[in-house]
């Protein structure tokens, strides 16, 4: 990638309920500032329209932060980015319409990001960074995800999940347990305190080899739930048993693909995104995986594993100095198109 030329960035991230703005010279961030929207944990999930209202109330405002954090002015960005899916439709409308607006009138480029791509190459925002060719586990709400990536263009789909995402399995299991949405952190939260022994939750095996399924590890937790206390009364020591056992069958049917992977493919670094790799107990069981192998293990800080504009300018500037060019036509889109990662023959 040529990056002979220093490019400040503007970065715009809002598909789901996380509204954030970022500024970059090249890969260095500046500023990354993050507006989350809690008000959602009163539904028990995102709500779509309150969503996109959310995020036209405190886009300008972040923006006008950045700058000032960054010590810039609008007219010191050489490159404007944001996300264009996937996502939620009227969200990434609101990013992806005020990036459009503010690159016609400065007239400055725009380049368009797929969220995942952010996810992928945030590892790229550590000061350790990745080296091709890499194996890539996406963790979040929405996707589970392994790739294989040559370069910053060529990105290999190795497997995905056949249903739930991992994210998705922690929230609906959190649900189940009445911790409430997000899931994640509350799980994790309980899991710390309990004992992963003590109920062995399956693994699915696919024929696919690559592949993940989630939908039965889930299934699994209800019906336990059903069968020890139907009446719904668990005590602390049981939730945090059943906490910890769930989360372990999760990450050890994550570990699995990802070392079938490395046993099957040269790679020369090895990275963790997306939401779910905030999780401790996955982060440190995949590292240990990953050292015995002597490759090197990178994962973002917190800030960059969940939703977040640094990855969006990064991933924007990549494609910029890659040589990748857009108009101001382009749309948003609720889901990976299909054939947007290339395939292994």
């Amino acid at each position: 990638m040529n990056s002979s030329r220093s490019l400040n960035i503007l970065g715009i991230e809002s598909s789901c309920d996380e509204t954030s703005v970022a500024i970059l010279l090249n890969e260095n961030v500046k500023a990354n500032l993050i507006s989350s929207q809690h008000f959602h944990k009163l539904y028990g999930g995102v709500v779509p329209e309150l969503s996109s209202r959310a995020h036209l109330q405190i886009i300008k405002p972040l923006l006008d932060s950045a700058l000032k954090l960054s010590g810039l002015k609008m007219r010191d960005i050489d490159l404007i980015t944001a996300t264009a899916g996937p996502g939620l439709i009227g969200a990434l409308l609101v990013g992806l319409t005020f990036a459009k607006g503010l690159a016609f009138s400065l007239n400055k480029p725009f380049i368009p990001v797929n969220h995942i791509e952010g996810h992928i190459f945030s590892g790229f925002l550590m000061d350790q960074k990745p080296e091709f060719p890499m194996l890539v586990l996406v963790v979040s709400g929405g996707h589970t995800l392994l790739l294989y990536a040559e370069d910053y263009t060529k990105i290999y789909k190795l497997g995905t999940t056949v249903d739930d995402a991992a994210g998705e399995a922690f929230d609906k299991v959190s649900k189940m347990l009445g911790f409430g949405y997000p899931g994640g952190p509350q799980i994790e939260a309980s899991a710390s305190k309990g004992n992963d022994s003590v109920i062995k939750f399956p693994i699915a095996d696919l024929k696919e080899k690559y592949n993940f399924s989630f939908s039965g590890l889930k299934t699994s937790v209800l019906r336990h739930i059903q069968k020890f206390h139907p009446d719904r009364k668990i005590s602390e020591s049981d939730l945090n048993n059943i906490s910890a056992s769930f989360q372990k069958a999760l990450t050890d049917a994550l570990i699995k693909n990802v070392m079938l992977a490395l046993n099957n493919l040269k790679v020369n670094s090895f990275s963790l995104a997306g939401g779910v790799a905030a999780n401790k107990r996955l982060r440190n069981d995949l590292k240990a995986v990953v050292d015995k192998m002597k490759i090197p293990f990178i994962v973002p800080s917190i800030e960059y594993c969940t939703d977040n504009a640094a990855m969006i300018a990064l991933r924007g500037f990549q494609l910029y100095q890659s040589g990748f060019r857009s108009s101001l036509s382009v749309n948003p889109y609720p889901s990976i198109p299909e054939n947007h990662f290339l395939r292994l023959t």
